[in-house]
C-alpha cells in the first residue's frame, strides 16, 4: 500500500524507507525561463559578486517551474539580484518551507522560497541545503522581511538556524520545547503534552462553545 516490500508493516509508521534521490540539472530552460537565466547571470556580474556558476549548483525545470539551486553562502547574493534588477524584479517572497533529507548526506536540510515577480507576472524557487552538522543558511530578511516569521517557523518545525534574522525563536512550539517535530527522525507519538505550568480546570467549570 505505501510502497514497501518485505516488512509487513502497513500502519505508515513503521520506519517505511524510500531512497531520497535529488535531480541533476536540466539542459538549459528555454523562453521565460532562459530570459531569467540570463538575467541573473548579468545582474551578478554587474553587482561584481559571484558568478552565475559560483553562486548556483543547478537550475531545474520541473513541471513548469525553474528551481535555482543556490549554494547557501550566495543566497543573499542571488536574492538581491532577483529583486532589484529591471528585467527580473522578483519583488515579492511567498514564503520559506523546510524540507529534510536524512539520507542525502552533507545535505540533509533544505529550505525553499518561492519568490514571484508583480511586474512580470512569473515565479521562480530558491533552493538551498545544509548539512545536519552545519545546520546554518543566511536569513533573507533584510532582502524580503515578509520572511521573518516563515523562517522562524522553519527553524522551530526543523532546527534550520538563519544567521543574521532579527529574533530567531520559536513561533509556534514552547521555547524550552526539545526537537524539531517536522524532521523525518523526530518521534512520531509517545511526546507527552506540556502544559508549562497551566492548569486544567474541572469539567464543569470550562468553557462551554454551544
Amino acid at each position: 500500500m505505501f510502497g514497501v516490500r518485505g516488512s509487513g508493516d502497513t500502519s505508515g509508521f513503521g520506519g517505511l524507507v524510500r531512497p531520497t534521490e535529488t535531480p541533476g540539472g536540466t539542459p538549459p530552460p528555454q523562453g521565460d525561463d532562459d530570459e531569467v537565466v540570463r538575467a541573473l547571470t548579468a545582474a551578478l556580474l554587474e553587482r561584481g559578486g559571484p558568478t552565475f556558476d559560483e553562486a548556483v549548483e543547478r537550475a531545474v525545470v520541473h513541471g513548469g517551474r525553474l528551481t535555482l539551486d543556490v549554494r547557501r553562502d550566495h543566497l543573499p547574493a542571488v536574492a538581491l539580484a532577483l529583486r532589484d534588477h529591471p528585467d527580473l524584479r522578483f519583488e515579492m517572497s511567498l514564503g520559506a518551507s523546510g524540507v529534510h533529507y536524512p539520507d542525502a548526506t552533507g545535505r540533509e536540510l533544505h529550505v525553499v522560497y518561492p519568490l514571484h515577480s508583480i511586474t512580470h507576472n512569473r515565479r521562480v524557487l530558491l533552493e538551498t541545503s545544509a548539512p545536519d552538522a552545519d545546520p546554518h543558511v543566511p536569513s533573507l530578511t533584510r532582502v524580503y522581511p515578509t520572511t521573518d516569521w516563515h523562517e522562524r517557523e522553519t527553524y522551530d518545525f526543523f532546527g534550520i538556524h538563519f544567521d543574521g534574522h532579527p529574533s530567531l525563536t520559536r513561533i509556534q512550539m514552547p521555547d524550552d520545547w526539545e526537537g524539531h517535530p517536522q524532521r523525518k527522525d523526530y518521534p512520531l507519538g509517545g511526546i507527552g503534552v506540556q502544559f508549562k505550568g497551566a492548569t486544567v480546570a474541572p469539567p464543569d467549570q470550562r468553557r462551554a462553545y454551544s
